[in-house]
């Protein structure tokens, strides 16, 4: 951080950051309609985010997988052929009017991942069928209930020789790896386990990982320009987070375990939780800084209502999340929090921020009731439930939408969006959820 933004309020901070968004790349717009385009829709979407009033309600399509499935085409397909990728999504984006576009950022590039051999995702033609049009997460034991002190100890370390060669089996060889600590000043001898054949091959590995996600970084990015230079921008500006207590009871120690520590040993779980939430705080921050983000987006599992009581959540998930949130506050980054089920029982709990400091993303949670004791301070959204999308018709959508805005805009601060996004649905289902925002959102 330089000087002068040590001097700047948080409110100020994140002020410089909306300007930052709003003042576009350097774009060469197809057309002076689509340059117009571009400016309304970003002031439409950083309004609400600013808990300005906009001309209309903004609309955020949760299209997630859908393009490829709209263009009959296979997940799978999409995953290890990045041109057919890139026309799959310039399809949608040709046949679909939106506020902001979503680029394929989260379709996972496939021979990157078997390049990985992660353990932790199942995807199709790896542990599921080929016509699968989704990924799953492999919850496992991939850090044991005795290995708190190692985590604690040097985390860096722990990842690096113990939780990498379990989850990347790329990174098997790192287990004869010594700590990077024993390194003195004849280093020679650590190098040792590198004339192994599989410690060679692992490195030549992650040379052809780098090669292949240079690829796929450059077609998710030609996407996203396409889709600026018809005037539509991207749907987030900023980087992915997660809950400190997330981190321990999904990456590492997944449900089973970390309920079970809860119980047996409360005290070395807190004690990790504070080295993550730290850890956490100053990747997330450095990350949003160097490409002037302005948005943390958490996908917030375990505090949702039914896996905590109310005194587990105040005592394990709370304090450290808001300890995050805080600090991305205070550098005037905007925590996102998609609340994956509902939150009926969190809301009024979470209700501490000021105005327009954070914004929330709801799946199942009562809208009217979120809109009631957050909807002064804090830009909502969601709630358009993937079944109404997937099995629904467009009138049934688009009254539901109608519902939604009446309950939700008054006064500003709300975006139409999804409870969560649809790999499969009904086209016909999204553009009602568009002409829902252009005919009732209107201020």
């Amino acid at each position: 951080m330089d000087r002068e933004q040590q001097t700047l309020t948080p409110a100020e901070k994140r002020e410089k950051r909306f300007e930052a968004w709003l003042t576009p790349p350097d774009i060469d717009f197809n057309s002076p309609e689509a340059e117009k385009a571009y400016h309304e829709r970003l002031k439409r979407i950083t309004d609400a985010y600013r808990m300005n009033i906009p001309d209309r309600v903004p609309v955020s399509l949760p299209i997630g997988n859908f393009p490829a499935y709209y263009a009959g085409v296979s997940l799978k397909s999409v995953m290890y052929d990045y041109d057919e990728m890139y026309r799959v999504w310039d399809k949608y984006l040709q046949d679909f009017e939106m506020d902001s576009y979503t680029a394929p950022a989260m379709v996972l590039p496939g021979r990157v991942y078997d390049l990985l051999d992660y353990k932790g995702y199942n995807w199709p033609g790896h542990g599921l069928p080929d016509d699968a049009t989704g990924h799953q997460y492999v919850e496992g034991e991939y850090m044991m209930a005795d290995e708190y002190d190692l985590l604690i100890r040097n985390p860096s370390d722990f990842w690096m020789r113990t939780y990498l060669p379990r989850v990347l089996g790329v990174f098997e060889p790192f287990r004869t790896l010594q700590s990077l600590t024993d390194i003195w000043e004849m280093p020679g001898t650590y190098f040792m386990p590198f004339m192994a054949p599989e410690m060679k091959q692992t490195l030549q590995s992650l040379m052809d990982i780098g090669d292949e996600l240079a690829k796929w970084v450059a077609v998710v990015g030609r996407c996203t320009m396409e889709a600026m230079k018809a005037g539509v921008p991207t749907a987030m500006r900023g980087n992915l987070a997660k809950a400190p207590f997330d981190t321990i009871g999904d990456t590492l120690r997944g449900t089973r375990g970390v309920m079970m520590d809860m119980l047996k040993q409360p005290d070395k779980l807190l004690e990790a939780i504070d080295v993550i939430t730290e850890l956490s705080i100053s990747s997330t921050i450095a990350s949003i800084n160097a490409t002037d983000g302005i948005m943390a987006f958490f996908v917030l599992h375990k505090g949702a209502d039914g896996f905590l009581s109310p005194a587990q959540f105040d005592k394990f998930y709370w304090p450290s999340l808001r300890k995050f949130m805080l600090a991305l506050i205070d550098e005037g980054i905007i925590p996102m929090l998609f609340a994956e089920g509902s939150y009926n029982t969190r809301i009024e709990r979470c209700n501490e921020f000021n105005k327009g400091e954070v914004a929330w993303l709801f799946d199942q949670t009562d809208m009217v009731r979120a809109k009631r004791i957050l909807g002064d301070k804090c830009c909502i959204s969601g709630n358009v439930p993937t079944s109404l999308l997937t099995t629904g018709t467009a009138e049934q959508t688009k009254e539901y939408c109608r519902e939604l805005i009446e309950a939700c805009a008054p006064g500003g601060g709300f975006i139409l969006a999804g409870g969560a996004n649809i790999d499969t649905g009904i086209s016909e289902n999204l553009k009602a959820m568009m002409e829902a925002g252009k005919e009732y959102g209107v201020y």
